[in-house]
C-alpha cells in the first residue's frame, strides 16, 4: 500500500502555546490520545486538517502528504519569534481496522474508521476506506475538504474536530459564529445514488444548482447539498440521486 501521509514534527519550548494559537482543537487533549483538527484561514476557511499527537514534549502532525508542504509553510510564517522547530518526522503512519497494533491510537473522529500507528514501517491493511467514509459520512483531504470549505459544513463537531471552549485561533471568529449565530444552510450528508459520476459534478433539481456530488461507494455518495433546495429525487449528471 502506498502511504499517502507526511507527518511534521513541532518541537521548543513554545510548541505547544504556538500551534493551540492557531488550530481548532485543544493541543491538550493529545495527554489522551490523537486530537483530530485544522488549520483555518483568516476568513475562517479551510487549509489543511490533521492529527496531532504527543511525542514527549514535542507535537507531531499527520497529514495528507498533498497538504504537507503547504502546511508546515503556514506554520513558519506563524511562527515569528516563537521558539519552535519545524521538521519533518521519519516516522511512517499505518492506519487499519482489524486488531490494533500496540501503540496504536483509536482515531477520535469516529471509532468506526479503526486505528492509526506510528513506526518504521507501513503495516495498514487493505480496508476500503472510501467506502467506510461514505457509511460515516467522514470528509476526505482535497475531496470533501477544499479551500472552499467551512469546516463545520463538513461535520467537524461530530468529528470531534473543533473546541468551542478553547479560546482563540485562526479563523475562530468565523466558526464560532456559525455555531452559535447561524443555523447551518448546507452540508455534507450520504446519498443515494443510481448510476457513476465524477467527483465535483453538480447537483441539480428541477433545474436549480442543488450540490456538488463527492465520493462514491457501490449505491451511495457523499454530497454538499444546499439544504432548502434538497428534493427527493436529484440529478448529477446521468445519475441519479436520492436522500437516504
Amino acid at each position: 500500500m502506498t502511504n499517502d501521509r507526511s507527518l511534521i514534527r513541532l518541537s521548543g519550548q513554545d510548541s505547544r502555546d504556538f500551534l493551540q494559537g492557531l488550530i481548532t482543537n485543544d493541543v491538550a487533549k493529545t495527554s489522551d490520545g490523537l486530537v483530530y483538527a485544522a488549520l483555518l484561514s483568516p476568513q475562517g476557511k479551510y487549509i489543511a486538517d490533521f492529527f496531532v499527537l504527543a511525542d514527549g514534549d514535542a507535537l507531531v502532525l499527520d497529514v495528507a502528504s498533498s497538504h504537507a508542504a503547504n502546511l508546515a509553510q503556514r506554520l513558519a510564517m506563524y511562527r515569528l519569534r516563537a521558539k519552535v522547530d519545524i521538521a519533518e518526522s521519519p516516522k511512517v503512519v499505518s492506519r487499519g481496522t482489524g486488531p490494533a497494533p500496540d501503540g496504536a491510537f483509536i482515531d477520535p473522529r469516529d471509532p468506526n474508521m479503526g486505528w492509526r500507528a506510528y513506526g518504521t514501517e507501513d503495516i495498514s491493511d487493505d480496508t476500503n476506506w472510501d467506502s467506510l467514509r461514505v457509511a460515516h459520512v467522514i470528509p476526505e483531504t482535497g475531496i470533501e475538504l477544499t479551500p472552499d470549505t467551512y469546516i463545520l459544513e463538513t461535520g467537524f463537531e461530530r468529528l470531534n474536530g473543533i473546541d468551542f471552549r478553547k479560546g482563540c485561533y485562526v479563523g475562530q471568529e468565523i466558526a464560532a459564529r456559525m455555531k452559535h449565530k447561524t443555523e447551518l444552510k448546507k452540508g455534507l450528508v450520504q446519498v443515494e445514488i443510481e448510476g457513476v459520476a465524477p467527483v465535483g459534478t453538480e447537483i441539480t433539481s428541477n433545474g436549480k444548482s442543488v450540490g456538488t456530488l463527492f465520493t462514491q461507494s457501490g449505491n451511495r455518495a457523499l454530497a454538499h447539498l444546499r439544504f432548502g433546495r434538497a428534493t427527493d429525487e436529484m440529478q448529477a449528471s446521468t445519475a441519479t440521486l436520492r436522500l437516504p
